[in-house]
C-alpha cells in the first residue's frame, strides 16, 4: 500500500491527468522509445499511430489514481491488461523502464505544476501499481509454462481458407509435433512476423476461432485497410504467407471465456467480431448441445459474411439454437431466408431476446459494440451478465 501522503496527493492530481492524458502518453511513448526502440518489437505500431495506445493507457493511469489505496477493485481490468501483456511477452524488467519515462513525461508535460513532492507521489505510486501487474502476469507466465509453452513457439501454416471476401482462416500446427494444450473457448493468440523492409517485429493478437483440438489452432483474420493504406500484417498474411510457411505465436491467452453454466447464452458479433464466438460456438454444439443458445450476428453484406455455413450447421446440433443475422443492406434473396436489414438496435434486440436472464458475449467495431451493450442496460439486463472484447489495447465502455 502506498502511504496515506501518496495516496492524498496522487488522487488531487488524477483530474489534470484526465485533462492531459493523452498528452503525457503521448510524450511518454515518443521519449521512451527513442531512446529503447528495441521495445518496438512488442508494441503495435498500428495501434501507437492511431492514439489507441496511448488512449488506452491514460485511461489506465487515471482509474488507478482514482483507486490508488484500493487497486483490487482493479483486479478486473488488470487481468484482461496482464493476459495481453503475458501474451506479448511484457516482462518484469520493462516496468522500470516504463517507470522512468512516465513519471518523465508527467514532470516535463507539467513543468512547474509537477512539484518534487508531486513527481515523488507518482514514483511510489507506480512502483505499487507495476507490482500488482507485475504479480498477476508471473502467474499467467506460470501457467503458460505448465500448460502450454513459454514464449513464442513455430507453428506452419497447414492450410488457408477463404470464409468472405474479407476473412480468410489459417490452420496452423506446432512444427515439431507438439500436441496443442488446452484452451478456454473466446481466447486469443499472438503472431509475430517480421515484415520485408521493416526494422521491428511486427505484433498482432488474434482469437481463437475455433474449439479445442489436439492437432491445430486455428485464426481467421480480416484483410484490413483499403488500396491506399492496407494493413501490413493482415496483407501479409493474406497475400503473402502461403501453406508450409512458419509463423511463430504464443500461448493462448485471455479472460474473454466462454462460462459453462447451463444459462441462456446470446454470442452478438458486428463483422470480424464474430471469429471469438465461433469457439464458443463450437464448444457449445460440442460440450453444450442442450443450452440455449443464440447467435446474432451484423455484416455489410453476404460477400462479405463468414462462416454462414459453419455456424448454421454447429446451430443445428444445438437442440435450442438459433439465429439471426443482420445485413446494412438486404439483397435480393430467398423468402425463408431469416436476415434482417439495417443495424442492430434496441428495438430488434427486444424482439430477440426471449428473456432477460442470460449470458451476453459480445466482439465487434466500437460503435456496434457501444450500441448494443447500451440497448442491452436500457433492457434491464444487468452489467456482470455482459461480456465484450476489443481487438486492441484495453478499453471500458
Amino acid at each position: 500500500m502506498v502511504s496515506e501522503k501518496t495516496s492524498k496527493i496522487v488522487k488531487a492530481t488524477a483530474p489534470i491527468l484526465a485533462e492531459r492524458g493523452r498528452e503525457i502518453t503521448s510524450y511518454f511513448y515518443k521519449t521512451m522509445f527513442n531512446d529503447h526502440p528495441e521495445l518496438l518489437h512488442l508494441f503495435n505500431h498500428a495501434n501507437q499511430e492511431k492514439g489507441r495506445q496511448q488512449a488506452a493507457l491514460a485511461n489506465t493511469i487515471y482509474a488507478a489514481a482514482t483507486a490508488i489505496d484500493q487497486l483490487d477493485v482493479l483486479v478486473p481490468v488488470v487481468r484482461q491488461i496482464a493476459h495481453k501483456h503475458r501474451s506479448l511477452q511484457v516482462k518484469k524488467e520493462h516496468y522500470p523502464i516504463v517507470g522512468e519515462y512516465l513519471v518523465r513525461a508527467i514532470k516535463d508535460v507539467l513543468g512547474e505544476e509537477a512539484t518534487t513532492e508531486i513527481v515523488d507521489a507518482w514514483k511510489e505510486a507506480y512502483t505499487e501499481i507495476a507490482n500488482v501487474f507485475i504479480q498477476v502476469e508471473e502467474d499467467l507466465y506460470k501457467e503458460a509454462r505448465e500448460k502450454a509453452w513459454e514464449g513464442f513457439k513455430t507453428f506452419r501454416i497447414t492450410r488457408k481458407k477463404e470464409e468472405s471476401s474479407v476473412i480468410t482462416s489459417f490452420y496452423l500446427e506446432a512444427e515439431d509435433g507438439f500436441q496443442i494444450p488446452s484452451f478456454l473457448p473466446g481466447q486469443y493468440v499472438t503472431l509475430r512476423l517480421p515484415l520485408s523492409g521493416e526494422p521491428y517485429l511486427f505484433n498482432r493478437q488474434y482469437s481463437l476461432s475455433d474449439a479445442y483440438n489436439e492437432k491445430y489452432l486455428r485464426i481467421s483474420v480480416k484483410r484490413e485497410g483499403d488500396e491506399d493504406r492496407k494493413g501490413k500484417v493482415s496483407h501479409y498474411l493474406h497475400d503473402v504467407l502461403q501453406e508450409g510457411d512458419l509463423i511463430e505465436i504464443t500461448a493462448p491467452a485471455g479472460d474473454f471465456v466462454l462460462d459453462q453454466s447451463t444459462t441462456p447464452v446470446y454470442l452478438i458479433s458486428g463483422g470480424v467480431g464474430i471469429t471469438p464466438m465461433m469457439s464458443m460456438l463450437n464448444d457449445l454444439s460440442t460440450h453444450q448441445p442442450d443450452r440455449h443458445v443464440t447467435f446474432i450476428h451484423a455484416s455489410r453484406n453476404q460477400e462479405a459474411h463468414a462462416f454462414k455455413q459453419e455456424v448454421t450447421s454447429l446451430l443445428q446440433q444445438i437442440e435450442h439454437g438459433q439465429q439471426v443475422i443482420f445485413y446494412d443492406v438486404l439483397p435480393l434473396i430467398m423468402k425463408e431466408d431469416t436476415s434482417i436489414e439495417g443495424p442492430l438496435d434496441v428495438e430488434k434486440l427486444s424482439q430477440i431476446l426471449t428473456e432477460k436472464k442470460g449470458v451476453f458475449y459480445i466482439c465487434g467495431p466500437i460503435p456496434f459494440m457501444k450500441s448494443v451493450i447500451h440497448s442491452l442496460y436500457s433492457l434491464g439486463v444487468k452489467k456482470e451478465a455482459i461480456h465484450y472484447e476489443f481487438f486492441g489495447p484495453s478499453l471500458q465502455i
